[in-house]
C-alpha cells in the first residue's frame, strides 16, 4: 500500500522503459493489487491505438499506465475505465491554467484542444487493454496515457506540427509533469470509486465529445463512411453518426480511423 496515497498500491517512476503498459502488465501478472501506476521519461516501444508508436522527447510528455482489477465490471462496460481516466486527465490538464471545457474528447481515444484555426489538435492519447474473466467480467485492465506536457511547438515533429499541441502551448508557460500526474490521480480516484459503485459520469463524457455536431469521415474496415456526428451512446460507448439521414452506431473496435472535417462546428 502507498502510505501517501492509499488509492495507489504501487507507483514507480522510470527513466526509460520499453513500455509502461508492459511494466504494469507484469506487475498485475505477479499479483500486485490495484491501482498500480508506472510512469517513464522515455518509452522505446510505446504504443497507441492500432499498434501505432507513441514516442516523445525525454521529459516533454507524461507517459503513464494505470493497472486496475475492477470488481465485477462487465466486459461490455470495460470501455468506461478508459473514459473515466480521460475525464480525470482532462480536468487535471485544465487545472494547469486552462479554462474549464478547454479540453475535449475525440472519440474514441484522444484528448484534444482547439488550435488557432479552430480545428481540434491532439494533446493526449489513451489506450485500454482488457483481460476478461471466464464469467465475462473484467479481470484486469491497463489504461495507458501519453500526454504532451512541456513540449514546445518549435520542437514538434514537422509532420505532426499542424495536428498536435501541448499543455505548455495551451497554458503559455512551462508545465510540470509531476504536478499533472498528481492532479490526475486526485481526480481519478473518485471517478473510479463511483464506477465501481455503478455510477458513470455520462453527462461529462458525452459533453466533452468534439465529434458531436461535426462532419466526420470514418474508416470502417474497407468502407469509408461520411456523416454528421450526432453523439455517443453512454451505455455502449458507440459513436452515433447521421449518414444520409439514417443514424448508424459504430463500436470503437470496428473503426480504424475517425477524422473531423476542418469546416468547423455546424
Amino acid at each position: 500500500m502507498n502510505a501517501a496515497r492509499p488509492f495507489v498500491s504501487r507507483l514507480e517512476r522510470f527513466t526509460e522503459v520499453d513500455s509502461t503498459q508492459v511494466v504494469v502488465a507484469g506487475w498485475l501478472a505477479d499479483g500486485v493489487p490495484e491501482v498500480a501506476v508506472a510512469t517513464a521519461d522515455v518509452q522505446t516501444v510505446g504504443r497507441g491505438r492500432s499498434g501505432h508508436l507513441w514516442q516523445a522527447p525525454s521529459g516533454m510528455a507524461l507517459l503513464v499506465t494505470c493497472g486496475f482489477r475492477p470488481r465485477h465490471l462487465p466486459i461490455a462496460q470495460a470501455w468506461r475505465l478508459a473514459a473515466v481516466a480521460s475525464l480525470a486527465l482532462a480536468e487535471a490538464a485544465e487545472a494547469q491554467g486552462l479554462r474549464d471545457g478547454a479540453i475535449g474528447l475525440k472519440w474514441p481515444n484522444d484528448l484534444v484542444a482547439d488550435g488557432p484555426d479552430g480545428d481540434p489538435r491532439k494533446l493526449a492519447g489513451v489506450l485500454g487493454e482488457v483481460a476478461p474473466t471466464a464469467e465475462g467480467a473484467v479481470a484486469t485492465c491497463l489504461v495507458g496515457l501519453g500526454v504532451n506536457v512541456d513540449w514546445p511547438a518549435a520542437a514538434f515533429p514537422a509532420e505532426l506540427s499542424s495536428t498536435m499541441t501541448s499543455l505548455r502551448e495551451l497554458a503559455h508557460r512551462p508545465v510540470d509533469r509531476d504536478a499533472l500526474l498528481e492532479g490526475f490521480l486526485d481526480r481519478l480516484e473518485p471517478r473510479y470509486d463511483a464506477l465501481m459503485a455503478g455510477r458513470f459520469d455520462s453527462a461529462g463524457w458525452t459533453g466533452r465529445q468534439c465529434t458531436t455536431g461535426r462532419q466526420l469521415t470514418l474508416q470502417v474496415g474497407e468502407e469509408r463512411v461520411d456523416g454528421l456526428g450526432v453523439g455517443v451512446d453512454p451505455l455502449s460507448g458507440a459513436l452515433a453518426v447521421d449518414v444520409g439521414g439514417a443514424i448508424r452506431h459504430f463500436d470503437s473496435a470496428e473503426v480504424l480511423r475517425c477524422r473531423i472535417a476542418s469546416a468547423g462546428r455546424l
